[in-house]
This record gives C-alpha cells, sequence and structure tokens, in this order.
C-alpha cells in the first residue's frame, strides 16, 4: 500500500490594502467628497460671520448668543432632517434645507433681533445632513467594507479643512468687504455644496431601504450599542469645544494673540495629518477596539496640556491629542453605519453629529465653570470608560 503524498496548498493571498486612490477611483466618489466639505463650510463660517455681521447693533454678548444658536439649531434640525431622508430620498430633503438655511442668512441682519434668532434658528435648523448623507452613500456604494472604512478615514480627516479654512475666509471677507459679504459667502457655498452631492447619479437613486420592524420614534436611539457610542461622543466633543476658551486663556497667559486662532488651527491640521495615517493601511481587531485605543490616545494627549510653559510648547501639547482626533471620529462614523438598524443609516448618523455639537457646546460651558485643562482630559476620559464598556458588552 501507497500513501500518495500531497504538497500541502499554498495559504490564499490576503487582498491588496485598499488606497485613498481606490476610494476616490469609486464612481462619483471625489465629487461627492468635494460637494459635501464646499456644502459644510457653514459649519465652520456660520458663527464667525453671525458674530461679526450683528456685533455692532446688538453687542458682543447678544451677539455671541446668537452665534452659538446656530450649531444648537443644527443638533436639532440635524437627526430630524436626516430621518425624512431615510423616509423619502436625499433629493428633495437636501435640496429643501438648502433652500431653507440659504435664504436665512440671506436673511439675516435685515431686522431686529427677533429676527435674526429666527434667522439663525431656521439657518442651523434647516442646515442639509451633507455629512450623514455621504456616509450613507459611502455605506451603501463602496465594494468592499474596507473601502467604507479608509472611506470614512478620509471625510473624518478632510473635514478639519472646514474648522481651519472656514474662519480665515469669514474674516478675510469681513474685513476687505464687509460682514454681509461673508454671510452671503456662506449662504452661497452651502446651496452651491448642496447641489453637487444632490445633481450626482448616486445621490438622486439612493434609498435606505425597509425600516426593520415597527417603525417608531425613536428610531436608531433605541439600540443601546448606538446609546452608548453617542454619549462617548458627547464626551468627545467636551474637550473640543473646550479647546476653543482655552487657546484665549493661553493667548493671555502666554502674552501671545494670536494663539486664540493658531491653537485651534493646529489641532485641525494635526486631526488631518493623523486621520490621513489611519486610513492609510489596515488596522487589526473591531471597530469597537479601534474606538477605545483611540480614544485612550485622544485622552492621553490632553495631559501634556498643563505642562506647557510657552507658546511653542502649548501648540506642540494640542498636536497629541489632534493626532487621534480624526481616526477616533472616522471609527466612530463607521460603527453608527454598521450598527444602524435597516432604513435608519442617515439618522443614525445626524443623531452621532448632533452629539458633538452637544458636547461642544457643554465644553464651552464647562470651561468657564472648572479649570479649562481639567476639563479636556476629564471629557476624554470619560467617552474613553463609555466606549470601554460598550467594547467589552460586543465581545464574543
Amino acid at each position: 500500500m501507497t500513501v500518495v503524498e500531497t504538497a500541502p496548498r499554498p495559504a490564499p493571498a490576503a487582498p491588496p490594502a485598499v488606497r485613498y486612490r481606490d476610494v476616490l477611483a469609486v464612481p462619483y466618489a471625489g465629487r461627492l467628497l468635494v460637494g459635501t466639505l464646499i456644502g459644510r463650510l457653514p459649519t465652520g463660517m456660520a458663527p464667525l460671520a453671525i458674530l461679526l455681521l450683528t456685533a455692532p447693533d446688538a453687542g458682543y454678548g447678544r451677539a455671541a448668543a446668537l452665534a452659538a444658536l446656530y450649531p444648537v439649531a443644527n443638533a436639532i434640525g440635524g437627526p430630524l432632517l436626516g430621518r425624512l431622508v431615510d423616509r423619502y430620498g436625499q433629493t428633495t430633503v437636501l435640496t429643501a434645507g438648502a433652500v431653507l438655511s440659504s435664504a436665512a442668512f440671506l436673511a439675516l441682519g435685515l431686522g431686529g433681533l427677533l429676527w435674526s434668532v429666527a434667522a439663525v434658528l431656521i439657518a442651523g435648523g434647516a442646515r442639509p445632513p451633507l455629512d450623514p448623507a455621504l456616509r450613507a452613500l459611502w455605506a451603501k456604494g463602496m465594494p468592499s467594507r474596507e473601502h467604507t472604512r479608509v472611506a470614512l478615514a478620509l471625510e473624518a480627516a478632510t473635514q478639519e479643512i472646514i474648522y481651519i479654512g472656514g474662519p480665515l475666509t469669514v474674516a478675510g471677507i469681513a474685513a476687505t468687504v464687509s460682514a454681509y459679504c461673508a454671510v452671503a459667502l456662506t449662504a452661497v457655498l452651502g446651496a452651491l455644496g448642496t447641489v453637487l452631492v444632490v445633481t450626482s447619479p448616486p445621490s438622486r437613486v439612493w434609498t435606505a431601504g425597509p425600516r426593520a420592524g415597527r417603525a417608531d420614534w425613536l428610531g436608531p436611539l433605541r439600540s443601546g450599542q448606538l446609546r452608548l457610542l453617542y454619549l462617548a461622543m458627547v464626551f468627545v466633543g467636551l474637550p473640543m469645544g473646550a479647546l476653543t476658551p482655552l487657546a484665549v486663556d493661553a493667548a493671555a497667559r502666554f502674552d501671545d494673540p494670536g494663539l486664540s486662532g493658531t491653537l485651534p488651527a493646529a489641532l485641525s491640521l494635526s486631526a488631518v495629518l493623523g486621520g490621513l495615517a489611519y486610513g492609510r493601511r489596515s488596522w487589526p481587531g473591531a471597530t469597537s477596539r479601534h474606538l477605545l485605543m483611540l480614544s485612550g490616545g485622544f485622552t492621553a494627549g490632553w495631559l501634556l496640556l498643563p505642562g506647557a510653559v510657552n507658546t511653542v510648547t502649548v501648540l506642540a501639547a494640542v498636536l497629541v491629542p489632534g493626532l487621534f482626533m480624526a481616526p477616533l471620529l472616522g471609527a466612530a462614523n463607521l460603527a453608527a453605519s454598521a450598527a444602524a438598524p435597516a432604513g435608519t443609516v442617515t439618522e443614525a448618523n445626524a443623531w452621532l453629529v448632533a452629539a458633538l455639537d452637544v458636547g461642544c457646546a457643554l465644553g464651552i460651558a464647562a470651561a468657564g465653570l472648572a479649570p479649562t485643562t481639567a476639563v479636556l482630559p476629564a471629557g476624554a476620559a470619560a467617552a474613553t470608560a463609555l466606549l470601554a464598556t460598550a467594547h467589552y458588552r460586543t465581545r464574543p
């Protein structure tokens, strides 16, 4: 009897890594990304534009309150519009939101204080939820989950351009032309970006699909996993919001007025680099593990700030949490898209945006009640604890 020996089969080759160029090669991916970035520029432009336009008549205090009202209105309106997008498609809802929001911006400053309050509420509440809509398109339109992960990492990194370029653009237009022209440009860019998105074939034909089970008013909030994620994102937003008063405080402490602008810009620039680095390669482990590790790095990074002794060291210190910020947000977007109940993917991502907006607003307020350098790591640490809970709940 003979034994026939066969050579062991070679292990299957690992699939090639997905690169940014592979994501941008997907039809209309580049157009959707650029359109979304343009359409979201009002997020970075509106608060400063509102402040500069209304301060001469309303006073600085009331103007600052109006500026803060914009992201609050956006946090309320975003999930509601996201639900409408899931039910009726992107074209009608996003277009109507862009028309209302742009018209409200153009009407700002043409009346008294109550008129301005109404205009800001409509401009923020009707702002088209382009970022959740983009994530919904990529969740369905990318050829693989790895393509989706890289696309979301790219989006999380490039969105920081909004918070660098938006305020600089407003400041330049207001200084050289007028504050109203800055507000008008905010309206035009929001509408232009929305047009680029809704006229693309993927957006026109996109549907969320049927909802799983019975529909109810809670929507994605019925998911315990998503509720934990949203609460964690509130605490992630806390240090992001608190950085603004920190920058003002640092500018006075180190006698460098430029720090009030360069410190937030340094955080955003670092986030761009961190997000691009995160998306360049595949990382082992589940998304919940990525969230936990990235949140831990985000928390540890803020611990360096209390030791800053001059302009150089405070700028260097803020670069560290920035490296983890965009990857953390990209992983959170992926987790929200994956955990969204059927038929609610846009709304699920809109709640994530709203949670961050609420966290930023709370961070600004908390910085006035406690030492800012304590608020920053405390908020991030609370987010890490919540993400750790979510991770160990989902472990097999």
